[in-house]
């Protein structure tokens, strides 16, 4: 199978920071989510890796700008890889109420292939979960760097956790599912979907349905769902999410008003009371250890 690789950008030369700002930022968004994989089936690497890293078979130079290309390059192969599926019918696609339609009306399996931190708070009813990424819960020497990489690129602000590819995804599925199930796949954004629709299509089944822009596309009428959360606010987390600074959030504020936004304003109060406080209680115990130090 082609070898599946998304780019992992970091920011490009001051020379060309500004020609290709807004490419970089669109890339590294998407590479961040859909974060790491190993197998050579489907290489997925981490939005940034620190250097000297090597993570399913490729080596990053930080800052270098060949890196920075071959990511761009891995990505265009990637698209160009899902629009043939989908140009050449491989992939039908579904808008997400149309997704809802065809789970209600035809019985058609929806195959839910987000990682378990999004699927706990809103799933659709009936689905099928088998995450085709999860939460690296490993601590060794090897993946501890690349959670703290993770975490101080973003991941405090974002919430996305370091994820890893699932090895046992197709077997489960091919366990669950027969290769003439008619399958609609989703996730959040509509990313590692369509990279679970070509490994699927890839081991043999042939009817298969991508919902284009995720489950974060879908309104509350368009699907059945269960969960304690909307499904447009699965996928955010961190300190973004806590103060109420996605665009999710913003969308919702503006339909309910102050009341919401009130709420978030508070909590930033909050949060800069508290590293107020942090910073004068620091400043003291400097002065007391110098002081003593004096003595």
């Amino acid at each position: 199978m082609e070898s599946l690789a998304l780019p992992c950008l970091n920011s490009f030369t001051s020379s060309r920071a500004s020609f290709h700002k807004e490419q970089s930022n669109k890339l590294l968004a998407k590479a961040r989510y859909l974060n790491s994989s190993k197998p050579a089936s489907l290489r997925l690497t981490p939005y940034y890796i620190a250097p000297s890293f090597n993570l399913g078979g490729i080596r990053m130079q930080a800052g270098g700008e060949e890196y920075e290309l071959k990511q761009m390059r891995d990505m265009a192969a990637a698209k160009k890889r899902w629009d043939a599926l989908i140009r050449d019918g491989k992939v039908k696609v579904l808008t997400p109420r149309e997704a809802g339609y065809a789970v209600q009306l035809s019985s058609k399996t929806l195959l839910d292939v987000r990682p378990s931190t999004e699927r706990k708070k809103a799933w659709i009813k009936g689905s099928i979960w088998i995450p085709i990424f999860d939460i690296d819960d490993t601590f060794d020497a090897g993946s501890l760097p690349q959670k703290v990489t993770n975490f101080v690129m973003g991941g405090w602000w974002s919430g996305v956790p370091t994820l890893s590819y699932n090895k046992q995804f197709l077997s489960k599925v091919e366990e669950k599912l027969p290769k003439d199930t008619d399958l609609i796949v989703a996730c959040q954004k509509g990313l590692r979907s369509l990279a679970a629709c070509e490994l699927l299509y890839n081991a043999g089944y042939r009817n298969l349905f991508w919902v284009q822009g995720g489950l974060e596309a879908a309104e509350e009428e368009d699907l059945v769902r269960e969960g304690p959360q909307p499904l447009k606010f699965a996928g955010i987390g961190g300190l973004s999410e806590f103060l109420g600074w996605t665009g999710q959030q913003r969308a919702q504020a503006a339909r309910e008003g102050w009341g919401y936004r009130l709420l978030y304003s508070a909590r930033l109060v909050g949060v800069f009371l508290a590293a107020d406080a942090l910073i004068i209680g620091a400043q003291q115990v400097g002065r007391y250890i110098q002081d003593i130090r004096s003595h």
